[in-house]
């Protein structure tokens, strides 16, 4: 018993439990299963070239000695990033705590009502500084959240509009750089026309169909929009803003001068800078663009007693059920980080926000009333907290950074500098001192900060925002605490109990992997500060890509991806730009097999690609006959070919090799799905089964958490020929020689996230890896084996085995009138989370155990699922009035005075004795989706509500 070895803790399986298990799953030993699921050609011949692996003490001193590498400056470098102040309550309740990093997506409503009414916050507060009617739950980033405003107004372009072939959008010279190239990735493949240039010379004319603002504008400058928005509308150009959500606290809403949409980034409520993220973005619209809306949207609902729930509205999962039609492929929020932010507001409230606004406003005023007593004088207008210099850099730029301090270098001969939350008094003084000793002026002393104001009336905010209870009744440490508990409590987290969701891969995020994101050596790193200063971040994000690189067989990878979603993209792009570097532009069929997982089509689309769908056949498997017709058929212009792997049915096809040397013979590019890489790793890998190029859920196999729906990283790794197309960073040199524009805003993604992958994979080593994939594999043939006779598995491989995860058919419950819904609300009765539910099947469940499972925890998943199929069997299709058509049950129903249910309440709450030990209440019945899509409202009550009348 290695009790220093991190596999011994991550691993869930004893050796104790081999001889039980591999019996259950009649083989003899480890590799005979491994023999049994993994086809003989693809699997590795020799072990990952990887280092030993660490103990977790060891890791811990390892992390935090290159954490000292990094250097951290005063940085006023602005370009959407802040230093800030993250509240210990919540860095200490939230970000540090499993109960909230560990939670998944809140499809399943009723045990996610938690996390559901942080998002309505997040949601209300955003609608309420934007000025907007409706937002949804959080995007990855501010410059993706740009293009999808973009998109989304091309989608919404007047029927004239699409009829004379409008293609134009203006983009402001003021926008963000890393938006400027983030927009030209997505605009190209779409034939959306860029127009950058100055608003204030704008012609307003019919062949544009919209705008992008950026409010205040890159360096500082607050313009006034009004009269520009005015003339849009009377030309039929619709509006969209980048705003920045702390100086809506002092300026105009965009709602209220004609915006259409807003977009930005709540990093600065209280995120890390983290090298880049990750961090919420936000995106606020019109309630007449709901159904065009992005993302995520929280919705208040009703469950089936007429009590208020919550629950994801309109697009819930929509990538997977419109495919190639679907409003957009982003199927990661930021959700974590949303919470954050959101509770940000709720602890501060308005007063509070206004508190920090002005002082950061204040602060800004001061620095450059001083600057000019010393006759430096300063650029703009008008400026909420951002300030610019005509001045010589050169002379500027090597003493402030003597004094480890950062500015935005524009020029040689201009800077700017963005103030924020943490700049106190003597960082004012500290930056006029540089100053001074720079241009060998007479030091000033700052006495106080500045209470004039360098804002027009004309721009300043008069409406009023977080009016609403939540936002003005916990602004005390205890408090709040108990606010965030009090929801926490609500969630069915993996601190509880196993999430065995199929395809997404809810294993331990170990503790060890955590702790160093609450280092302020990794959280205090601006994206834009000279390479030398993050050097340790350097050193981390370059092994992790060279570790990737081993773990898939490939030559490069690019870790900017910051969610599989846009990995699935980011590959794609990279593959259409090798096909135009050799003349063949023409090349645009994407190949996408109905196994497929469900975001490719819509991926596809964006890359600018033609979908053709290929069958599968009867067990599964790709139809190679189905496939090789509509190769040939296409070959002249076939780009790609997606497929995932093993594939969503759970199987390890056996004639994948086949498979790829069709396509590279017809000259495409295959790109393999990561999402099912948690049965590849140390056995097999993308290169070796013939992809070019693959894209990793590091917060799947790679052990980032969910977060609630996010934080997700999506790196891709790519074959040699691939590698000099990887995305590159207009701020920060990142890519290939030939890179494609960004991606993501930030040069490395979620650069802070990334910290945990690298401690996964370090601690780990190549045995462990190894180990964790065999085990996944073993726990997942062992609850297919236990649930023989109960349950049929839908899809099997060659020699009768699963992969990591299963296919269970629920579709002939029906003849008992149960669907699959009600066995996923019942599985909550028993404290468990559903598996992934109808997809990719409907009808079915697609169960994951993961390898940190114990066969305790597997035990009692089979068991509740056996005692399921009981009273499955005991239902009948006339009498709908049963314990799963019910289910989930409450306190509130079992603490009742009123039971009239013709089974006690003993079989509703504690069907087996395990329960009543551990038992996990869900908040609310269930939810009723159709009345919340009918009367949509998506922000918490106004206060009027709570007052009692």
């Amino acid at each position: 018993m290695r009790t220093d070895e991190f596999a011994f803790r991550h691993i869930g399986i004893q050796e104790k439990d081999y001889e039980h298990m591999l019996k259950v799953v009649d083989v003899e030993n480890l590799d005979q299963l491994i023999f049994e699921t993994i086809p003989d050609d693809i699997k590795l011949s020799e072990p990952l070239k990887l280092d030993a692996a660490m103990s977790e003490h060891e890791f811990l001193e390892h992390i935090h000695q290159l954490s000292l590498k990094n250097k951290i400056f005063k940085t006023y470098i602005g370009l959407g990033y802040h230093g800030c102040i993250t509240p210990s309550v919540i860095q200490r309740n939230i970000l540090e705590n499993p109960g909230w990093y560990t939670a998944y997506t809140p499809y399943q409503a009723e045990i996610a009502q938690g996390r559901l009414e942080a998002l309505l916050n997040f949601q209300t507060m955003v609608c309420d500084l934007t000025g907007m009617e409706l937002a949804n739950a959080s995007l990855l980033d501010e410059s993706t959240a740009a293009a999808e405003a973009m998109t989304m107004l091309f989608d919404l372009r007047s029927r004239t509009q699409k009829k004379n072939g409008v293609l134009k959008f203006f983009v402001s010279e003021e926008i963000l750089p890393q938006t400027l190239s983030v927009l030209k990735t997505r605009s190209a493949p779409l034939g959306i026309e860029l127009v950058v240039g100055n608003h204030e010379a704008f012609t307003f004319d019919e062949d544009f169909y919209g705008v992008l603002l950026q409010y205040p504008g890159k360096h500082g400058q607050v313009y006034d929009y009004a009269s520009f928005a005015q003339k849009a509308k009377e030309n039929d150009i619709k509006i969209a803003v980048a705003a920045d959500i702390l100086s809506l606290v002092l300026l105009t809403a965009p709602g209220d001068f004609g915006a259409d949409v807003v977009v930005g980034t709540t990093q600065r409520f209280g995120i890390p800078l983290g090298y880049g993220g990750p961090h919420a973005a936000y995106f606020a619209t019109k309630e007449a663009y709901k159904r065009n809306i992005p993302g995520r949207i929280i919705g208040v609902t009703k469950d089936v007693d007429g009590k208020q729930a919550l629950r994801m509205a309109l697009q819930t999962r929509e990538q997977h059920i419109k495919r190639d039609k679907a409003t957009s492929n982003i199927c990661t929020a930021q959700v974590l980080l949303a919470v954050m932010a959101g509770m940000y507001a709720v602890y501060h409230g308005p007063q509070g926000l206004k508190y920090i606004a002005k002082n950061v406003h204040a602060a800004a005023v001061t620095l450059a009333d001083t600057l000019e007593k010393l006759g430096i004088y300063q650029t703009n207008t008008s400026y909420f907290d951002t300030i610019t210099f005509k001045v010589d850099t050169t002379r500027i730029r090597p003493i402030a950074e003597k004094h480890q301090v950062n500015f935005n270098y524009i020029d040689s001969e201009t800077l700017s500098i963005s103030l924020n939350e943490t700049t106190a008094l003597k960082d004012v003084q500290r930056i006029v001192d540089i100053f001074s000793e720079a241009l060998e002026k007479t030091p000033l002393t700052v006495n106080e900060l500045h209470t004039s104001s360098a804002i027009p009336n004309s721009v300043q905010r008069t409406t009023s925002f977080l009016e609403n209870s939540v936002f003005n009744s916990f602004h005390s440490e205890t408090e709040l605490m108990r606010y965030i508990k009090k929801l926490e409590r609500k969630d069915l987290a993996l601190n509880h109990s196993m999430i065995s969701l199929g395809s997404c891969t809810m294993k331990l995020n170990a503790a060890s992997e955590m702790l160093p994101l609450s280092s302020a050596q990794w959280g205090n790193i601006h994206p834009f500060v000279p390479l030398e200063q993050a050097e340790g971040y350097q050193i981390m994000l370059k092994e992790l890509e060279q570790q990737l690189n081993v773990i898939t067989g490939f030559a490069g990878t690019s870790l900017q991806p910051n969610s599989g979603a846009q990995g699935e993209l980011a590959g794609l792009m990279t593959i259409r730009a090798y096909h135009e570097s050799r003349g063949e532009e023409h090349r645009n069929i994407c190949i996408i097999p109905a196994s497929a997982h469900g975001t490719n089509p819509a991926s596809a689309v964006m890359a600018g690609m033609k979908v053709v769908v290929t069958k599968t056949d009867d067990r599964g498997n790709i139809d190679v006959t189905d496939l090789e017709e509509k190769v040939k058929l296409h070959a002249s212009n076939l780009a790609a070919l997606m497929i995932t792997y093993p594939s969503t049915h759970g199987v390890f096809e056996s004639s994948i090799k086949q498979i790829t040397q069709l396509i590279h013979d017809h000259g495409g590019q295959v790109y393999m799905d990561g999402a099912n890489m948690n049965a590849q790793v140390g056995l097999t890998n993308p290169a070796t089964i013939g992809a070019d190029v693959c894209h990793l859920n590091l917060h799947k196999t790679f052990a980032i958490p969910h977060g609630g729906g996010g934080p997700g990283v999506g790196p891709i790794c790519v074959a040699k020929q691939l590698v000099p197309f990887l995305p590159g960073n207009p701020v920060i040199p990142t890519g290939g020689g030939k890179s494609i524009t960004a991606i993501s805003a930030a040069p490395w993604g979620s650069s802070l996230a990334c910290l945990i992958s690298y401690g996964y994979i370090k601690m780990l080593g190549e045995s462990g890896l190894k180990k964790a994939t065999m085990i996944a594999i073993l726990n997942a043939n062992y609850i297919k084996n236990r649930l023989s006779g109960s349950f049929d598995v839908l899809y099997t491989g060659e020699k009768g085995r699963a992969a990591h995860e299963m296919i269970l058919d629920c579709r002939p419950f029906k003849q008992n009138g149960i669907e699959v819904t009600d066995i996923a609300k019942r599985l909550m009765d028993y404290g468990f989370h559903a598996p992934t539910v109808s997809f990719p099947v409907a009808g079915t469940v697609m169960i994951e155990p993961t390898e940190s499972e114990s066969l305790a925890e597997l035990e009692r998943f089979c068991e509740a699922l056996l005692s399921i199929r009981k009273e499955i069997d005991a239902a009948t299709i006339d009498n709908p009035n049963n314990v799963l058509k019910n289910a989930p049950h409450t306190l509130a129903m079992l603490t009742g005075n009123d039971w009239d249910l013709p089974y006690d309440r003993q079989k509703a709450a504690f069907p087996l004795d395990y329960i009543a030990e551990n038992k996990f209440w869900p908040s609310v019945r269930r939810v009723d989706d159709a009345y919340g899509d009918r009367n949509l409202i998506c922000t918490c009550a106004p206060i009027e509500a709570y007052v009692e009348a």
